[in-house]
């Protein structure tokens, strides 16, 4: 600790307190999440540990996190990561009206890289929602708070808990008790995500498990083995009945919403987790292919600390080209000369 000086304290977490720190010989800023031992017997958190190994098995991703040092304080250790200045949670509340369709696009964008590469990685998050999405001085998003991720193996046989990931963003299978699931609890959170961001306010708001089951079917219809087979194999789901409803369309849910952001939600809110779309497959959908594109991270708005003023937004060109497969290539792009080398001559 001693080569680090703390400059102010961010927040606290489940497992720590996080300060904001500066190192006494880079000048570079930090922050410092310092892990206390309840006793020393008891080794170090399950969660703490799993969020080290995560990262390290991830830390060449630009969309996630990065941890730059481990070591031992007093009667616990900190972790020192890369200082973010907010999170996506702050910049939803503080905007003065809905974020525009270019500014959700970079950050869905941004944030599927991110998924992307953690699940080629075979990391699933489990704890994915906005204040875990951190976002720089300069509008880079990037994925934290990996305490209740893990390793997943590939063959799918290991058991895991269902009390994973934010109310508000937990997959229907994990509210009906699954022990056996994968990277489709991500996925299903991404959606959640998504939708906040195209709403302004979070789809499935639910105070407790049963009422969030009952915003999810207000929205997608009561789920039946006809749709999702694998429903009547999950622990809780003859331990509640709820009363047959059709599925609402999203049209109606997100009326400013367009035809392809609602294309692509929908692949991601589907009660069977193997039919949602891949994140991977997600970056090739053309809601991000048609105007307006993912805005620069320099269009987006300033985050600030909790309690700062409202952020605000930087100026930016406006985007004026699109992309036509009836056109030829270089002349949707704005820089052509990015893929000359790749055009054959004649």
């Amino acid at each position: 600790m001693d080569q680090y000086c703390i400059l102010g304290r961010i927040g606290e977490g489940a497992h720590g307190i996080v300060f904001k720190a500066k190192h006494v010989e880079t000048g570079e800023i930090v922050a410092l999440k310092k892990v206390a031992l309840r006793r020393l017997e008891d080794g170090i958190p399950n969660q703490a540990l799993r969020e080290i190994k995560a990262l390290q098995e991830i830390e060449d991703s630009q969309y996630v996190v990065q941890l730059k040092a481990v070591f031992p304080h007093g009667a616990g250790f900190v972790l020192a990561f890369e200082f973010m200045l907010s999170d996506l949670a702050e910049v939803v509340r503080h905007a003065q009206r809905p974020l525009a369709p270019a500014q959700v696009k970079s950050y869905l964008q941004m944030l599927l890289k991110g998924v992307a590469f953690c699940h080629a990685n075979n990391i699933v998050h489990r704890d994915l929602k906005p204040a875990n999405l951190l976002i720089s001085a300069s509008g880079q998003l990037k994925i934290a708070d990996f305490g209740l991720a893990r390793v997943f193996s590939p063959d799918g046989g290991r058991l895991y808990t269902h009390q994973v990931a934010t109310r508000w963003y937990r997959a229907p299978e994990l509210l009906y008790g699954a022990r056996q699931y994968d990277q489709g609890v991500d996925l299903w959170a991404v959606g959640c995500i998504m939708g906040e961001l195209l709403n302004g306010s979070p789809l499935f708001p639910g105070e407790n498990d049963i009422e969030q089951l009952c915003c999810v079917l207000r929205i997608l219809g009561t789920p039946s083995p006809r749709i999702w087979p694998e429903i009547t194999e999950l622990p809780d789901y003859n331990k509640i009945s709820f009363k047959e409803q059709a599925p609402v369309p999203l049209e109606e849910v997100l009326p400013d919403a367009s035809p392809q952001a609602l294309d692509l939600l929908g692949q991601f809110l589907l009660y069977p987790p193997h039919q949602r779309i891949a994140a991977s497959q997600a970056l090739l959908h053309q809601y991000f292919f048609t105007a307006p594109l993912p805005a620069h991270p320099s269009e987006l708005p300033i985050p600030q600390r909790p309690g700062g003023p409202a952020p605000k937004a930087h100026p930016g060109p406006p985007h004026v080209h699109d992309f036509h497969v009836d056109r030829p290539l270089e002349e949707s792009l704005l820089n052509p000369e990015l893929i000359r080398p790749f055009i054959p001559e004649g």
